[in-house]
């Protein structure tokens, strides 16, 4: 297990909340699974994992109200293997059909120090140490998988690895809160019928413990 620490920020983050349904409203904070997310897009590999245990808040909690051209449908996986099987088929959206304006409640000019441990899966054979420097030269570099994001795929992500040699840009906000229950990711026991789980999160001087998964509810 190694100790990776990241900073990220950005000017618009959503962390939706899946009891919104299709209105978009963010958490007051970043969840664990979107901080996992950007670790994963600088490295993800079937032989490792991320455990976040610690994201500390950087910038005041601000909102901005916002609408947004979203479209209604989607492509189905079931026309995709179609059209892959027969050679054939509709695989296109008509965005001036499909247009619909939608509400978003965001959070606006957000930082965050986050912290997670890399872990080897169990039936990995590789030295740890083969992926804790993969990781720290693309970070350094800044490259990646995918661009980082802050929930929203459109709301990117600059993201800075923070090591020993590091300056700590500043404290986290004195500000403490009840954070109510939180989205910690995803359980994929059945791949297909993936599973939220969530815990009871607190901000604390600007800082929210993220207990084991092992730990959290269904």
């Amino acid at each position: 297990m190694t100790h990776f620490c990241l900073e990220v920020s950005g000017p618009f983050a959503c962390f939706t909340r899946p009891e919104m349904k299709v209105e978009r409203v963010s958490y007051d904070v970043m969840t664990p699974s979107a901080a996992r997310s950007i670790f994963d897009a600088i490295l993800w590999k079937p032989a490792i994992r991320w455990r976040v245990h610690r994201i500390e808040v950087l910038q005041p909690i601000r909102w901005i109200n916002l609408r947004r051209n979203e479209v209604k449908e989607k492509i189905l996986t079931s026309n995709v293997e179609r059209a892959m099987k027969e050679g054939k088929g509709s695989l296109h959206l008509n965005i001036e059909e499909d247009r619909v304006q939608r509400a978003g409640y965001f959070l606006r000019d957000v930082a965050y120090r986050i912290h997670a441990d890399l872990l080897l899966m169990p039936d990995c054979t590789d030295p740890l140490v083969k992926y804790t420097e993969m990781f720290a030269r693309r970070a350094r570099k800044g490259q990646c998988i995918n661009q980082p994001y802050l929930g929203c795929r459109e709301f990117a992500a600059d993201v800075r690895l923070v090591d020993a040699d590091t300056p700590i840009s500043k404290a986290p906000i004195d500000e403490t809160r009840d954070l109510g229950w939180m989205l910690h990711d995803l359980d994929f026991t059945y791949p297909s019928d993936p599973q939220p789980r969530f815990f009871n999160a607190k901000m604390v001087a600007g800082v929210v413990e993220i207990p084991p998964f092992e730990e959290t509810r269904g």
